[in-house]
């Protein structure tokens, strides 16, 4: 079986709308994604309240331009997310979140709903191969239908975020760090994600690769122009054709490593049918990967490495986050956020985040979350001796 993912040429978000109406006609039009009368979620990607020029959050425009479709089709959208787990799951976050990142201007522009509920409960998934229980945002169960907002980004964790990884933002903000701290390797949260997008079903994935982030994403990352509008009724699919425009082998991607023992599919390139672009033509010339990617990354995701090598030798062939006094505000946001509670403020003349570096799991999430990019990813020599 071929799995479709689509892709139109969209330069700049001033032509969004345009370049949106292309992609749906190419899918068919976005009624049979819509339950007419009921909501649809409109699932972006809001990490946290960044300017949407940083490249950071689901641009705002594209938010807009797919709730005025679904809105004429009668599918009464709104925007939902639940930012980092560094930020409190409340309405004042939201407020600040939505401002932000411009979505509370696109939305007073087109009319679309936001969401303020934080509302959110307990979900059975006796489906699940790893995960059989998940706490979800109540707004996105309620819904009659779930768009998959994603950005096109990379990941220090995960190498990559899209489509499946986009899902983790309906876990409520200040749960998500305990999701790191049970499962603190690559594989075990792939695994994770993997039952969560089953879970979610978003019937349609959008994405927005317009303007992308390569480098350490996923917060703190470099802008890259890309120029397209993705679109896939898997969410796999269209991660496996992200990572090929990344440069990024299949074996080296977390997701499609355990997506491929797990027997879930798609995996492989060989398996999408590409619609609007040439498969010659996918890979973005000198994409930069974040600095945890290395070439050995596929043999870090075998068993034995992680049951024999990593307990031997974590501290000195993983990347170790530390804080840049003189760039940190000692904001608290990686206090907050830190799943080991291994990160404090010193209180110095100039008060700044202290990382207790042999308690850290190398989640990263410290480094995804800082405002002021204050926390870097240094390499080890013997980590540059044997990871390249």
């Amino acid at each position: 079986m071929k799995f479709k993912v689509y892709a139109v040429p969209c330069p700049d978000y001033d032509q969004v709308v345009e370049k949106l109406d292309d992609l749906l006609s190419l899918m068919g039009g976005i009624e049979p994604f819509l339950t007419p009368g009921k909501p649809t979620a409109l699932k972006a990607n809001l990490l946290s309240a960044a300017a949407p020029e940083k490249a950071v959050t689901t641009h705002p425009s594209l938010a807009a331009a797919v709730g005025l479709r679904a809105a004429e089709a009668g599918g009464n959208p709104f925007v939902i997310d639940s930012p980092t787990g560094a930020y409190s799951h409340s309405r004042s976050t939201f407020e600040r979140l939505y401002r932000e990142t411009g979505m509370a201007e696109a939305a007073a522009r087109s009319g679309l709903d936001l969401n303020f509920s934080t509302e959110y409960q307990p979900v059975s998934f006796p489906e699940g191969k790893m995960i059989q229980h998940f706490e979800l945002m109540t707004p996105l169960l309620e819904a009659g239908a779930v768009i998959n907002l994603p950005k096109f980004k990379t990941h220090s964790l995960m190498i990559m975020t899209g489509a499946v990884k986009n899902c983790f933002g309906a876990i409520p903000g200040r749960i998500k760090p305990g999701y790191h701290a049970k499962l603190p390797d690559r594989a075990h949260f792939a695994r994770m994600l993997l039952d969560l997008a089953a879970c979610l079903k978003p019937g349609l994935t959008i994405m927005d690769a317009v303007v992308g982030m390569e480098g350490d994403g996923p917060g703190n990352g470099d802008p890259r122009q890309v120029g397209l509008l993705l679109g896939a009724e898997n969410p796999l699919a269209l991660d496996v054709v992200v990572g090929a425009m990344m440069g990024l082998a299949g074996e080296d991607n977390p997701l499609l490593v355990e997506a491929e023992k797990q027997g879930r599919g798609p995996t492989r390139l060989e398996q999408i049918e590409l619609v609007g672009i040439d498969r010659e033509r996918l890979r973005i010339p000198d994409f930069k990967l974040p600095s945890t990617h290395s070439p050995m990354a596929g043999l870090q995701q075998t068993g034995w490495w992680r049951r024999l090598i990593s307990p031997l030798f974590k501290s000195g062939l993983t990347l170790k986050p530390r804080v840049i006094e003189g760039d940190c505000v000692a904001c608290g946001d990686c206090v907050r956020i830190c799943p080991e509670g291994v990160i404090e403020i010193e209180q110095a003349d100039h008060p700044y985040a202290w990382i207790d570096t042999d308690g850290c799991i190398r989640c990263y999430c410290c480094h995804e979350t800082c405002p002021e990019d204050a926390v870097k990813l240094q390499k080890s020599l013997l980590y540059r001796l044997v990871m390249g």
